[in-house]
């Protein structure tokens, strides 16, 4: 017998919060993990459930993922944040 589970889907997105000291799109690495929580508010306000975000080991405003995972969580009151 199938059994249908009738759950709702839910859809997030991955971000990779890229930034490099020789250049890029954003100026520094706190712009990066601003625009990374401000990018979390935003999906939650149209309907995304969740935001992941890479953990870069040797990268110094990566390396650690849960302050970031942390300000995601102040901000938002419905998404779920996880590290990728």
């Amino acid at each position: 017998m199938l059994r249908v589970m009738n759950h709702p889907k839910r859809i997030g997105f991955l971000s990779f919060g890229h930034w490099h000291p020789a250049g890029g799109l954003t100026n520094s690495a706190a712009d990066s993990l601003r625009q990374t929580v401000e990018l979390a508010v935003a999906a939650e306000e149209i309907g995304i459930d969740g935001a992941f975000v890479r953990v870069h080991h040797f990268a110094r405003q990566l390396g650690s993922p849960f302050p970031l995972l942390a300000a995601i969580g102040v901000k938002t009151s419905r998404s779920r944040s996880a590290r990728a």
